[in-house]
C-alpha cells in the first residue's frame, strides 16, 4: 500500500465549535471558561491529525461558500501540510457544537444536518476527485454520507475513484457502511464497537475473541479491519491475522472523547509509511491516547511517540 498520497473526502464537513464549562448539569445556566471554532468533520480531523504527526494530505471533499474564506483562515497554521482541495459550492458549512465539562471531564456532541450534497455538488465533487486521484493515491473517504438516492451517487463516486486507485478506506457507519463494503470491498475499514454491530446486524461484546471472530467473515470483502475500543485500544483483523493493542503505562485523564478514531485511523495511515502493519497499529493507538488525553494541544509527536506505551500482541 503506498501513502505518499492521501486524500481525505468529506461529503458532509462541519464546523465544530466547541464550548468549555468547569461543570454543569442539565438546565444550569452558567458562563464559558472558552469557546472556539475549529474546521472538522472525520475526513478533515484525519488531516489535521496527519499534520500534527508532519504527514502531508490532501483535504477534499465538499465546502460552503459562504465560509469558505474563514475555513482558508481557520486551517492557516497548517497549510504547509495539509492542501486544500474542496469543491466548492452555494451555502453554508454545517456547524457541530461541543460542550467539553472540564470538571466531571466529560463531553457531549451535538450534530447538525448537513445540506451542501445534491446531485450537483456532487458531481462537481465527482469531476474535482478525478483531477487528483491517481493510481498511488490512498483516498480516505469519512464520515456522514446522504441517504437515499444522494447516497447511491455517493457510492458510484467511490466506484469511479476505485477504478484510479486500489488504496481506498472508508470510515462511516450504519447501512451505509453495509452498502460500501458489500458493493466497493475497500482495502480497509475503521469502526468501533457499536458500529461493527451495526455492520454485521447483531450485538457483538467488546472482547477480544468475539470481536475478532466476528470480523472474520467481513475479511472476504475488506482487507483489513479495524476496530477502535477506547481506552481499551484497538484489533486489526487481516484475512489470515489479528492484531491487539493497549496503552500499558499508567493512564492520563481522558479530556476528549470525540475525534479519537479519526485520530487512531491518521495515526495508522502515518505509520503504514513504515510498511508494517503491526508497527503501525502502535503509532494509531499512541495519536488516538494523545487526543483523548489531550495531549496534541500541549506536546509535539515525537515527545507523545515517547511517553506513550503501547503493547501490541498478535492472536
Amino acid at each position: 500500500m503506498n501513502t505518499d498520497s492521501i486524500i481525505t473526502v468529506g461529503i458532509c464537513p462541519s464546523w465544530d465549535t466547541i464550548c468549555k464549562v468547569d461543570g454543569i448539569e442539565w438546565g444550569q445556566h452558567k458562563k464559558m471558561v472558552s469557546q472556539s471554532s475549529v474546521c472538522a468533520g472525520k475526513a478533515f480531523n484525519i488531516s489535521r491529525a496527519l499534520a500534527w504527526l508532519e504527514v502531508k494530505s490532501t483535504a477534499a471533499g465538499l465546502w460552503g461558500q459562504a465560509d469558505i474564506k474563514q475555513m482558508l483562515e481557520n486551517t492557516k497554521d497548517i497549510s504547509d501540510l495539509v492542501d486544500i482541495k474542496f469543491t466548492v459550492v452555494a451555502g453554508q458549512t454545517r456547524r457541530n457544537v461541543t460542550v467539553v465539562d472540564t470538571q466531571a471531564k466529560r463531553e457531549m456532541h451535538l450534530r447538525a444536518q448537513s445540506k451542501l450534497a445534491d446531485s450537483e455538488t456532487l458531481k462537481q465533487l465527482r469531476a474535482d476527485l478525478n483531477n487528483i486521484v491517481d493510481e498511488k493515491s490512498t483516498v480516505v473517504f469519512a464520515g456522514a454520507l446522504p441517504s437515499g438516492q444522494l447516497l447511491d451517487e455517493c457510492v458510484a463516486i467511490i466506484t469511479e475513484i476505485k477504478q484510479r486507485t486500489s488504496n481506498i478506506i472508508v470510515d462511516t457507519n450504519g447501512q451505509t457502511l453495509k452498502k460500501i463494503v458489500e458493493k466497493e470491498q475497500p482495502l480497509l475499514i475503521s469502526p468501533n464497537v457499536k458500529e461493527l454491530s451495526e455492520l454485521l446486524g447483531e450485538q457483538i461484546d467488546d472482547n477480544s475473541e468475539t470481536i475478532i471472530r466476528c470480523t472474520k467473515k467481513l475479511c472476504e470483502n475488506v482487507e483489513m479491519v479495524m476496530v477502535s475500543r477506547g481506552c481499551k485500544g484497538a484489533i486489526l483483523i487481516t484475512k489470515d491475522k489479528a492484531f491487539e493493542g493497549k496503552v500499558i503505562n499508567d493512564k492520563d485523564k481522558t479530556t476528549h472523547t470525540v475525534g479519537c478514531g479519526d485520530y487512531l485511523l491518521a495515526g495508522f495511515l502515518a505509520g503504514l509509511k513504515k510498511g508494517n502493519i503491526r508497527e503501525a497499529l502502535v503509532q494509531g493507538i499512541k495519536v488516538a491516547t494523545a487526543r483523548a488525553w489531550g495531549w496534541c494541544e500541549k506536546m509535539n509527536w515525537p515527545t507523545v511517540e515517547r511517553k506513550i506505551e503501547v503493547d501490541v500482541r498478535v492472536l
